[in-house]
């Protein structure tokens, strides 16, 4: 039995085509769910690190806290750098085996600390774990994926970071310190057996020559029925061999074997795709996508928010797994363009309106309407997560040219992690030096800077091949 390929935008995302394009993006992302959990353990872990019930003894000071935020930063722009040197030398998977060591590092450090130095050394892991993830799976996804699912699949990665940001704010609220590495660890363990069945992508396997064992993965990957073996007359009309010849043809004259010189980064399409990822990434960072959701509970405190903050905190993380889903079922049917610049736009204009609220509302008013915090910040949270957080790795890989797409993917999210680690320093300093008022109109500033921008440049890549 085949199927019919000319055609595979009009079936189902639930279709027997896509079966093991699903299974394969739920197995690997049990890491990304892992690397959520290490980021959601900080919140209400730095609490009790900071009190004089510290299990390091001495409570942290706020620079060895600001410390132990960040690193994970710096950790995971070292994870963009290695995996991005790997990826195209090992391969996809034998990289996703690399990624569980840091992780589990990780845990071993944090339940043996006997200091801080132990948690700046868990951090950097945890980061190097994450960032080598940001790397490695969002290209092993694209490459499995049929143009119309891709972008529903990619696009699961920040639902995964999210929904392990929340187990791991509410097990560290609730569990011990000593008991939650104990059982955290064992996901990683479990993630490198789930993907011992997954093939290689075909596209490497392209790349490397080995073109048998592309044909055999690229059937496993569309749930294909190789043609019959030792029938040649037939096996020249079958369709899914055609489908595999096609494709082959396609990878193989986007250069993928060709060797990468500089000239191929040093050209006016290539600079341009660069300098368009590269506003696309201050402006994700810079308009607080991930900052201000690291200090929500400071923002509500400012605010005059008047629930408990950790219950706060969840609510807030749920309204962005909730618009990460609504850009998962979207993206493919909308496209990245409507879907980013909807998003940007109304971020942009829920931080003006944080920002308006500090500073036009009275004491009084904040006191009254202890629950509008919560609102606005769910609705930022939600909007935010449609495009601008859910849809940043899709929109890079689909940009890229697919002879340098590995080490493109790398130098974009090495810059993302750079980004990252200035943002979590900056916006804790500019809300206490300049106030959250101030912050907040930056951040709207680089939303509606971001949304002119990219608004005018940024092409649709809904549908774009992977081969070129």
């Amino acid at each position: 039995m085949t199927f019919d390929t000319s055609q595979p935008q009009k079936l189902s995302l639930f279709s027997a085509r896509y079966r093991w394009q699903i299974i394969a993006t739920m197995t690997v992302h049990i890491m990304t769910l892992t690397h959520g959990i290490a980021v959601g353990w900080l919140s209400p872990s730095l609490r009790l690190l900071g009190s004089d019930h510290s299990p390091l003894g001495d409570p942290l000071t706020i620079t060895e806290a600001s410390w132990v935020g960040s690193l994970i930063g710096l950790g995971s722009m070292t994870g963009n750098i290695v995996f991005g040197l790997l990826i195209d030398r090992l391969g996809r998977k034998l990289c996703m085996y690399f990624l569980a060591i840091p992780n589990m590092m990780y845990w071993i450090l944090i339940y043996t600390a006997q200091d801080v130095t132990y948690l700046y050394a868990g951090r950097f892991l945890a980061g190097m774990s994450g960032g080598g993830c940001y790397v490695v799976l969002p290209i092993f996804i694209a490459e499995i994926a049929d143009n119309s699912v891709r972008g529903a699949l990619s696009s699961m990665a920040m639902m995964y970071v999210s929904m392990g940001m929340m187990v791991g704010f509410a097990l560290a609220s609730y569990l011990s310190y000593y008991l939650m590495p104990c059982i955290i660890i064992a996901l990683p363990v479990v993630f490198m057996l789930a993907i011992f069945g997954l093939a290689e992508t075909p596209q490497f396997l392209l790349r490397r020559g080995q073109d048998v064992k592309a044909e055999k993965s690229f059937y496993f990957y569309k749930n294909l029925r190789p043609p019959p073996a030792g029938d040649k007359e037939s096996s020249h009309h079958d369709a899914a061999k055609i489908e595999f010849d096609t494709f082959r043809l396609q990878v193989l004259s986007g250069g993928v074997t060709e060797s990468i010189t500089w000239r191929d980064f040093i050209n006016a399409p290539t600079l341009k795709i660069f300098g368009l990822i590269f506003v696309l990434i201050v402006c994700n960072q810079l308009s607080g996508s991930f900052a201000i959701f690291n200090y929500t509970s400071h923002i509500f405190a400012e605010l005059g928010n008047k629930l408990d903050p950790n219950t706060s905190t969840i609510v807030v993380g749920a309204a962005q797994l909730v618009g990460i889903l609504c850009a998962v079922a979207l993206v493919d049917r909308l496209g990245r363009r409507v879907l980013l610049l909807t998003s940007m736009g109304g971020m942009g204009l829920g931080e003006l309106a944080i920002a308006l609220l500090k500073t036009f509302a009275s004491e009084e008013f904040l006191d009254q309407n202890g629950w509008l915090p919560l609102v606005i910040m769910c609705l930022v949270a939600a909007i935010a997560s449609l495009g601008v957080i859910a849809l940043i790795f899709v929109i890079i890989i689909e940009l890229l040219p697919a002879k340098i797409r590995s080490i493109g993917t790398s130098l974009s999210m090495a810059t993302f992690s750079g980004f990252i680690f200035v943002a979590l320093k900056i916006y804790p300093i500019m809300i206490n030096d300049h106030g959250l008022a101030a912050t907040m109109f930056m951040s709207a500033g680089m939303c509606f800077f971001g949304f002119v921008v990219l608004g005018i440049l940024l092409p649709e890549t809904k549908g774009r091949l992977l081969t070129h």
